[in-house]
């Protein structure tokens, strides 16, 4: 059965990667394999996650452990089995089952993975990056029906990555401000001074502004080629006046640094100095394997910069794009905020606009509705001030997800606006998801200064404006944890209720110098949505919201969880249940509490049941005395002795 039929193979003509040879056939590999989550599952996750991320839920910030993902989701353990059985048979050398079970991890020859797959395998080459090679499939692949009932898709054997363009290197245009850095290579372009002043980030200097809490953490995105060396970090540290230190490397080390990578470290460290960073590299250019490792983390770093993406139409997968999002719904639902930039060519985004049916070209992941994308903008003036759009920032419409509920208000606000002067219709979806969601300098016009390879040089992109915008969030995340309150999550409900948090972008046009584009007007736009981050107006509301959160900790025992978290509370509006008063505090009542019983035990007493109660069977009639099923259920006595411990003593 042919897998993600609706995405075209590679073109040449079109495409910014050129194909090699066939790959070698000796050469291993690993395939991320997405398994089938039901339909009616993913709907549930979808709302959980809405209900823990809305500030005016009372089910705010009750975000669910890794488990809670694993039951919600409900993946059967043969739809695992069954394919992993498959590619083991095939020739795999390894495969692991994600912690959810919804993903597998092949290892795997390219001689084996071609036959699994009905495929034939190449090298290709980045056309500008040229040191960025990776393996694809030259044509469509397969897989037998049986298999293909138990899986999503196999990632990523058709997607391309979209790599920043090299004309993001700029020397930036005269300016007001002093150079804070000792490197004369920083002078007349962005600072982290400038940043923190801006953004109106705390003071350095004083003691409290490197005070972190012990449960806070954040993370950036790394992948081909784009490692980090420690003596480029320390030489911006120094000059600078920063902490600018790794505190944990998740990946293969490479022995070269790359722009992207010490561009996103160096200034996400720059606005929060404090926060342990940890780097999450993938010798791969693969979306899937990232959010399978952070899914896959019994402590994920709760916020994740990630300067990645490609046009929608080149992702036209539909299970591709339902995969990503399935992930990021999981990420969010545990309390995880993700921010990706939103491109770096403006509306029409890598593969233009074409020439006789104009069309704006989306970006994804930005334009997903389960992430925060951040866009850009450049300085309205050559001092530290206002900021405008930066005319190359990607934003826009998605052509593939719908509006979604949090931001629908806004959204009709934009198209209402008489500022607006938006472009033809024919030219973008009026009923798709807007992004981005909020946006930090990142333009030509002001470049970052970086230290790459011992050169300090001016770095410009949306890849600059989300490690910032990450930075700030984790910050607040810091203030939240102090106070005993869960951390953000999914950002986007909380951003679009507390759009004063944020200082506003009222020009310019995200055309890339072309006919058309979004402007920016009062309140949000497609061009930099809500604008900048004002720290110390977010600081105040990530501190008021409506409900207290997640109930503080159990005394020695750890963290109240949530138990039985699918379940809708009492709707007066559909049930037939009126509710009453408080219950009375002295009437006695009687809880029927079930133990937990391994999963594999449970299994077991299904698989005896059908054999005593089949007449086929040879083990018919044959039934178990209670304490036979006592033994097969195996019940540790701990269970029930803590479990009784702990209600007798409340």
């Amino acid at each position: 059965v042919q897998q993600e039929a609706e995405v075209p193979v590679h073109n040449p003509e079109t495409s910014s990667w050129v194909r090699l040879s066939r790959a070698s056939p000796d050469r291993m590999m690993t395939l991320t394999v997405a398994l089938r989550i039901d339909a009616d599952r993913r709907d549930q996750l979808e709302r959980v996650l809405l209900e823990v991320s809305d500030p005016d839920h009372q089910r705010y910030g009750q975000h669910l452990s890794q488990e809670q993902v694993t039951e919600l989701l409900g993946v059967p353990a043969v739809r695992a089995a069954e394919t992993a059985a498959y590619f083991q048979a095939a020739g795999a050398r390894k495969v692991e089952t994600a912690p959810n079970g919804d993903m597998l991890t092949v290892t795997i020859p390219v001689v084996s993975a071609e036959a699994a797959m009905h495929v034939e395998l190449h090298e290709f080459q980045h056309s500008e990056h040229t040191r960025a090679q990776i393996v694809r499939a030259g044509a469509p692949y397969y897989l037998p029906a049986k298999i293909a009932e138990h899986v999503s898709m196999v990632g990523e054997l058709l997607q391309f990555p979209r790599l920043v363009p090299k004309k993001v290197i700029s020397v930036g245009s005269p300016v007001k401000w002093a150079n804070s850095c000792d490197a004369r290579g920083c002078t007349n372009l962005v600072t982290p001074s400038v940043i923190a002043q801006r953004y109106k980030l705390p003071d350095q200097t004083l003691p409290e502004a490197h005070q972190a809490h012990t449960s806070n953490s954040m993370a950036v995105a790394e992948f081909q080629g784009q490692f980090w060396k420690k003596s480029d970090l320390d030489g911006f540290g120094t000059s600078c006046h920063r902490d600018v230190s790794v505190a944990k490397t998740i990946g293969d080390e490479e022995p070269s640094g790359g722009i992207e990578s010490e561009l996103d470290i160096e200034y996400i460290k720059a606005v929060a100095p404090e926060i342990p960073l940890t780097v999450i590299y993938n010798g791969q250019f693969s979306l899937l394997k990232w959010a399978n490792q952070i899914s896959s983390m019994a402590h994920p770093p709760l916020v994740h910069s990630v300067s990645y993406g490609n046009d929608e139409k080149q992702q036209t997968s539909t299970q591709y794009i339902y995969t990503c999002n399935t992930a990021f719904m999981k990420a969010g639902a545990r309390g995880i905020s993700i921010l990706f930039a939103s491109g770096d060519q403006g509306v029409c985004g890598r593969e233009g606009c074409g020439f006789l049916k104009k069309h704006f070209n989306p970006d994804f992941p930005a334009a997903s509705p389960y992430i925060t994308a951040v866009g850009g903008t450049d300085f309205e003036g050559d001092d530290i001030g206002p900021e405008t759009t930066w005319n190359s920032g990607g934003g826009g419409f998605s052509d593939t997800f719908g509006i979604p509920s949090w931001q629908a208000d806004a959204v009709a606000a934009y198209k209402k606006s008489p500022d607006a002067n938006l472009p033809p219709q024919r030219m973008w979806n009026n009923t798709g998801r807007g992004y981005p969601d909020v946006a930090a300098l990142g333009g030509l016009k002001n470049p970052y200064c970086v230290n790459v390879g011992g050169t300090f040089e001016g770095v410009a992109g949306t890849s600059a404006s989300c490690p910032v915008v990450a930075g700030i969030f984790a910050k607040l995340n810091g203030l939240r944890l102090a106070k005993g309150k869960s951390p953000l999550g999914f950002l986007n409900p909380f951003i679009y209720k507390n759009p004063s948090g944020f200082q506003d972008v009222t020009s310019g046009t995200n055309n890339a110098g072309g006919h058309h584009g979004f402007t920016a007007v009062k309140g949000w736009d497609a061009a930099t949505g809500f604008g900048t981050p004002d720290f110390e107006a977010l600081s105040g509301l990530v501190m008021t919201t409506k409900h207290n959160d997640a109930p503080k900790s159990a005394g020695g025992l750890g963290e109240w969880v949530q138990q039985e978290a699918e379940v809708p509370v009492h709707n007066p509006e559909t049930s037939s249940w009126v509710r009453l008063s408080r219950a009375s505090p002295d009437r006695m009542m009687t809880l029927t509490v079930a133990l937990r019983i391994d999963a594999d035990r449970r299994d077991q007493l299904e698989r005896v049941l059908l054999e005593v109660s089949d007449p086929d069977h040879q083990r018919y009639g044959q039934h178990l005395s209670q304490e036979q099923v006592t033994e097969l259920l195996g019940v540790p006595a701990v269970r029930a002795a803590e479990t009784a411990a702990y209600f007798q003593a409340a």
